[in-house]
């Protein structure tokens, strides 16, 4: 995974830019407190580590001792963890902590929420690059807290032939080949996958040059059920597309291999936390 301090050393930046004036004009240098994480909202934690970090970065003579860790289920009422050192500090820190926390809360919960439902299926939930500017590696540490799996981190480190890139290149075949060309001239070692938007393009599929993975956009059940049967051992298979918590249990008893769900990154409800001085 990617690192993500500089991240955090923009989004300070952004926030606290020439000062908190706030803070700066009411509360003394020199004093001390001590704070709390309340959580407010049943869920799955995600983001300490991150929170941790941010606090590092606005004074690194905070100390917190932590309660619960990422990937642990939180209930309303719980203490995630207490922080103390100076007030500014803590002051400072406090909103760009609870963003980050918050939001990947939010994300590991839903993603927890929609593993269940897949059950004891092999199918595995991927999320994708529908994700917040700049903001992704958090978005995708999230996923993987609450039990889901990353797809691609981004354009360049697994190829996904869509419908697009299906029309410009000319036709299945001749985006399949080109790709394929492609990556021998430029010497790289990663994956294919390819879309295809019913069972004529899912045969067309099998009969072109040999991809890693077909991704089977907007199917029906029963013809998802169809094509899995049809590519067999040929290729990973991953659903996508209108599957919604209603129906995403169903899908993965067809026996595909992933399913993809967008929404786990870009319609998520934070979670409710809040910190709270200790007096």
């Amino acid at each position: 995974m990617k690192t993500y301090s500089h991240l955090i050393s923009q989004a300070l930046t952004e926030d606290i830019g020439g000062g908190d004036h706030t803070s700066l004009s009411c509360i003394p240098s020199d004093a001390q407190g001590k704070a709390k994480l309340l959580v407010k909202q049943d869920g799955i934690l995600a983001g300490l580590e991150v929170a941790k970090e941010v606090f590092r970065q606005v004074d690194n003579t905070m100390v917190i001792e932590e309660l619960i860790s990422d990937g642990e289920a939180i209930n309303v009422g719980d203490i995630v963890f207490y922080v103390e050192g100076k007030s500014q500090s803590i002051l400072q820190a406090e909103r760009l902590a609870l963003n980050f926390m918050q939001r990947m809360s939010g994300i590991a919960t839903h993603t927890k929420f929609l593993r269940e439902l897949i059950g004891a299926c092999n199918t595995q939930l991927l999320d994708t690059r529908k994700t917040t500017p700049n903001n992704r590696i958090f978005e995708k540490m999230a996923v993987k807290i609450g039990g889901g799996v990353n797809h691609r981190f981004g354009l360049y480190d697994m190829v996904m032939i869509k419908d697009n890139h299906i029309d410009y290149a000319g036709g299945i075949e001749q985006a399949i080949r080109k790709t394929r060309d492609y990556l021998q001239q430029k010497g790289l070692d990663i994956k294919i996958e390819i879309e295809a938007r019913d069972l004529i393009e899912v045969k067309t599929i099998l009969a072109a040059e040999k991809v890693d993975r077909i991704m089977l956009d907007n199917f029906s059940y029963a013809n998802l059920r169809e094509a899995v049967a049809l590519i067999g051992d040929y290729a990973e298979t991953e659903a996508s597309g209108g599957i919604t918590e209603k129906t995403i249990g169903e899908y993965a008893r067809c026996g595909v291999d992933f399913i993809s769900v967008g929404a786990l990154t870009h319609q998520i409800k934070s979670l409710d936390l809040s910190l709270k001085a200790i007096d």
